[in-house]
């Protein structure tokens, strides 16, 4: 791939500073109620400390809900709950405030930011500024083809890099990351499954609209085929991307590594955003350091992708719809544990 040298994201990307979050648990040591009583609160308060690198913690105030959207061609085979070419609709209902991401979002007090990268629609049926970084109509149906050419994999993937200095720059201080798709969650087993060398079977799911026993058994057939595909080019991961990926998820992958140069804190989804942050651990291992889980979907390769990076989810409802809902139920615990550390005054 031209112009684009991944080894770099090694180099810049650090982890939260740990000499404040040192300060932050020493902090945490001198103020009620007596330390660990408040669980995962406490953990919480110290990683936000760190990555804000501030004691006390600033509260969460400026949280985004961050959605990439695209079609994925493998649609096409049946895989899905919802109809191939069908994510334009979904994105139609999180602009209009009736999705139920959107719904949440408002409540929440947290931006909607939808970025369509590959929806198979014509753009001028959408906003400017949802359609800008577009890259392709539509992604290649990984079990045959490749989802992108080389090019397109590096212009999504720089797109995403460039919505996370835009994020940054705008004084976002938390990212809930979610995406929207049709044939999504195919192309993360495969990459999920590449990755961690499995079987189809072991990381095929009911995806976000819940898939029959035929629909499933395609599915898997679609991520075997797909496999055979990606294998022989693990050892670079915009190929990877180019080969099993699409434009969403290229774009989702880089968008978390700049975010993590930014030191921008993200909230992960489901199996779409925890495929991409795989991918990008292999490109800087620091980089997960910057992530928090914020729910356990029920899908098989989002929990073997959690498992790997080591990331425990902070809730486990079983969300599956999508868009970042899951993440967003998190938020709050999120905003709690920054508001206790910050505001609980110290033992005299």
């Amino acid at each position: 791939m031209s112009g684009l040298n991944l080894d770099d994201f090694a180099t810049l990307i650090e982890r939260p500073d740990s000499g404040v979050r040192r300060d932050a648990e020493e902090r945490r040591e001198r103020i009620g109620p007596r330390p660990g009583s408040l669980g995962r609160l406490d953990e919480l308060g110290e990683w936000l400390a760190a990555a804000q690198g501030a004691v006390p913690v600033k509260p969460v105030e400026r949280a985004r809900l961050l959605v990439f959207a695209g079609d994925h061609g493998v649609a096409g085979l049946g895989v899905s709950g919802g109809p191939a070419g069908g994510a334009v609709e979904l994105v139609r209902a999180a602009l209009a405030g009736e999705s139920s991401a959107a719904i949440l979002a408002r409540r929440l007090g947290a931006g909607l930011r939808v970025v369509d990268m590959s929806l198979d629609c014509d753009p001028d049926g959408l906003p400017e500024d949802v359609t800008r970084h577009r890259v392709r109509r539509g992604s290649g149906r990984i079990d045959i083809e490749d989802a992108l050419t080389a090019e397109e994999a590096e212009a999504a993937f720089r797109a995403g890099m460039a919505v996370a200095d835009e994020e940054a720059d705008s004084g976002t201080d938390l990212v809930v990351l979610g995406d929207l798709s049709v044939g999504g969650t195919t192309a993360a087993g495969t990459l999920i499954a590449a990755l961690c060398g499995t079987d189809a079977s072991v990381v095929t799911g009911r995806g976000g609209a819940g898939i029959d026993d035929l629909a499933w058994m395609r599915k898997c057939a679609a991520i075997r085929d797909a496999l055979r595909r990606a294998r022989p080019v693990l050892g670079d991961q915009l190929e990877l991307l180019a080969a099993s990926g699409g434009a969403d998820l290229a774009a989702i992958t880089g968008f978390l590594l700049q975010s993590a140069v930014r030191r921008t804190p993200v909230i992960l989804d489901g199996v779409v955003s925890a495929a991409c942050a795989l991918v990008a651990q292999r490109v800087a291992f620091r980089a997960p350091d910057w992530w928090l889980a914020g729910q356990a979907s029920g899908d098989p390769a989002q929990a073997k992708a959690l498992d790997r990076m080591a990331l425990n989810p902070l809730l486990d409802h079983g969300v599956t719809v999508g868009e970042g809902t899951g993440a967003l139920l998190a938020l709050p615990l999120v905003q709690a544990a920054a508001a206790l550390a910050a505001e609980l005054p110290e033992r005299t």
